[in-house]
């Protein structure tokens, strides 16, 4: 009998990657999920006279840019994985100080949980620096929220591998760090979703589901910075980031880009941070428009007549 290993081995090189795997029912999923938005109706006006596309629909530009930006994102994040692996390598022969078995099921838990806490706080600062908000943002750009939604990826990813880093040297073998990343990345394909309300209280409790990814994707004052989670929600639970979803959200970025263009929803954030460094008048503002959180500025002394009168 083979172990999971040499199993492993004797498959063709595309399909080691459980997101290779995973494509036909992506691909069966965003079909039925396109197909019954086809029943749906017109934007729904809420009360504040804000136009919110239809619960789960589509639009087709708005779809087409997302698939085009998975298909890239499967390159880009293979060439990225290409250059981790020699990292991983290296920390995983030389500085792990065992190595885990791989046919164990311990590893396997261990790797899971490891790379969904990874995960969570990886996330976390993406959405708090506004040099990897850069690599992340055009995930949020739609204002839809749908399966096709899910596939609109980073091309960047440097700050996962970076992250990644613990998992070989706690003596995870490298191919299998980018198993337990992939299955993360399978697994919140499907919270992107507005066909699913809530699920049983325990489930919402431990999981991410997609009432809760919901939530991350808003831009309501209330739903910003929340909800991090790739598998286990209780990662917010436990360190202060969790909402609840109280109303449908209102998809997007907090200042919409307004494109379809893929190279300008990937890239226009990068063009921001440039602009800004090359205004800003001192190095510690250059540094706050790169490493701040998204929207930082300068602070700006007070008006001479917005200041205190003394006291006589």
């Amino acid at each position: 009998m083979l172990a999971l290993p040499d199993l492993w081995n004797t498959l063709p090189p595309p399909l080691r990657d459980p997101v290779a795997l995973a494509i036909p029912f992506f691909v069966l999923f965003l079909v039925i999920e396109w197909v019954a938005a086809r029943h749906l109706g017109g934007p729904e006006i809420d009360d504040h006279g804000r136009a919110h596309p239809p619960e789960g629909g589509y639009e087709q530009r708005d779809a087409r840019a997302s698939i085009s930006m998975g298909l890239v994102s499967v390159a880009t994040s293979a060439a990225w994985k290409a250059l981790a692996l020699v990292a991983y390598a290296a920390i995983y022969a030389y500085l792990a100080p065992w190595h885990l078995p791989a046919n164990a099921w311990y590893t396997w838990v261990i790797l899971i949980v490891g790379v969904d806490f990874l995960f969570y706080w990886y996330h976390r600062i993406a959405h708090r620096v506004r040099v990897v908000w850069a690599t992340h943002q055009a995930h949020h750009s739609s204002e839809y929220f749908n399966f096709a939604t899910a596939l609109r990826q980073k091309w960047n990813n440097s700050g996962e591998i970076v992250m990644w880093i613990p998992l070989p040297l706690i003596g995870i073998p490298p191919w299998m760090v980018f198993v337990g990343f992939s299955v993360n990345l399978v697994y919140q394909f499907f919270v992107h979703t507005e066909h699913i309300d809530r699920l049983p209280r325990p489930i919402e409790f431990v999981l991410n589901t997609p009432s809760h990814h919901r939530v991350h994707h808003g831009c309501d004052p209330e739903y910003l910075d929340r909800n991090y989670a790739g598998i286990f929600i209780v990662w917010d639970r436990m360190f202060g980031t969790f909402q609840e979803e109280t109303h449908r959200p209102t998809y997007g970025l907090t200042k919409p880009v307004g494109t379809y263009n893929i190279l300008t929803l990937q890239g226009h954030e990068y063009a921001a941070i440039g602009r800004d460094v090359a205004a800003a008048d001192t190095w510690r503002d250059k540094f706050g428009y790169v490493f701040g959180p998204p929207g930082w500025a300068p602070r700006t002394p007070p008006t001479p007549d917005a200041r205190a009168t003394p006291a006589a």
